[in-house]
């Protein structure tokens, strides 16, 4: 290939399928017809000779070869458009709306601290708010269908950080903060004033918070190898509703101990230590890299990082805080 033959504008096209894994989507955002996008692209795989982007049912999945050329593209085209058209944004008069997802304890917890932040900085700005059904927000996002996802995405995180880093992938992540599980109860429960073993949990009747409906969660991952089990009676999609059944019924739960408050039965419940050693319980921020130099979605991410760290700073010092970066 010859760099001086290259038309530039390509490039472009490749990026925009890049983040979108779509050509339709792509084609959209370039303001360009779906056919003549797939001609760029039939003239990129000329130019590098290789495939680059293969069709699947879902979009376009890209090769190693461009996987390997996207991040050096990506870097040189955000330098481009920051020296022609660097982003201003104005808060008090700028006008935009959010899809987020997250859980409803979590949106319980943070959203407020949010609201009023918009209301004294942002008045143009409105949120709305989409259920999370998932540990894995991710098509959600490649679809365009939420902005921000908030919440405990261990398997996501770890890809992303690990063998498929975030360079080579449209999804970007920022760590919130680190809280852990606890064991949760009504106050005059028989197991309220005696110590938590392995044998009487295992022994009690438990909920599970599950999104997915599906009666095996992380405990009874942890319980498996030692050939344990517990004997799930409930599972609900809502950790208000696990806090109002735990409140009236002898079942216990398990919830991260910082969103107890939010389930709004905290002066009926009690938490215990867990008698099994768990994971800690990470809160992430995903978000799609089409919107990552969209200085009002900027602001958005910058403003739940800053909320997060003075509330758990001001209300919560028993949760450890992580160094958020954008």
């Amino acid at each position: 290939m010859n760099f001086l033959t290259l038309d530039l504008n390509l490039l472009r096209v490749f990026d925009a399928v890049m983040i979108e894994q779509n050509l339709t989507r792509a084609a959209d955002k370039l303001a360009m017809t779906q056919p003549a996008v797939s001609n760029a692209v039939k003239r990129l795989r000329h130019a590098f000779n290789d495939e680059l982007l293969i069709r699947t049912v879902y979009g376009v999945k890209p090769t190693p070869r461009a996987e390997s050329i996207w991040p050096a593209i990506r870097e040189a085209l955000s330098k481009l458009e920051a020296a022609i058209a660097p982003p201003t944004f104005d808060p008090a008069s700028a006008s935009a709306s959010f899809r987020m997802a997250m859980a409803d304890s979590t949106a319980a917890y943070w959203m407020p601290h949010l609201v009023r932040e918009i209301e004294k900085c942002a008045p143009g700005i409105n949120a709305r708010m989409v259920p999370l059904v998932t540990r894995d927000p991710r098509s959600m996002l490649l679809q365009g269908d939420i902005d921000i996802a908030v919440g405990f995405f261990p398997g996501v995180v770890s890809q992303l950080a690990g063998g498929q880093s975030s360079a080579n992938s449209p999804i970007r992540h920022a760590s919130l903060y680190t809280g852990r599980y606890v064991c949760v109860m009504r106050k005059d429960h028989p197991l309220a004033n005696t110590p938590l073993t392995l044998e009487t949990y295992c022994n009690a009747h438990h909920l599970l918070v599950s999104f997915s409906g599906r009666a095996h969660g992380l405990i009874d991952e942890i319980l498996m190898p030692m050939k344990l089990q517990r004997h799930i009676i409930l599972t609900v999609n809502q950790f208000f509703t696990a806090g109002r059944v735990v409140a009236n019924s002898d079942l216990l739960t398990v919830l991260p101990q910082h969103l107890i408050s939010s389930t709004g039965m905290a002066n009926q419940l009690i938490w215990k230590e867990l008698p099994i050693s768990t994971p800690a319980v990470n809160v992430d921020m995903l978000w799609h890299e089409r919107e990552a130099r969209n200085p009002a979605h900027k602001w958005l991410r910058e403003n739940l990082i800053n909320l997060v760290e003075q509330t758990l700073n001001s209300e919560n010092p028993q949760i450890e805080h992580q160094n958020a970066l954008l």
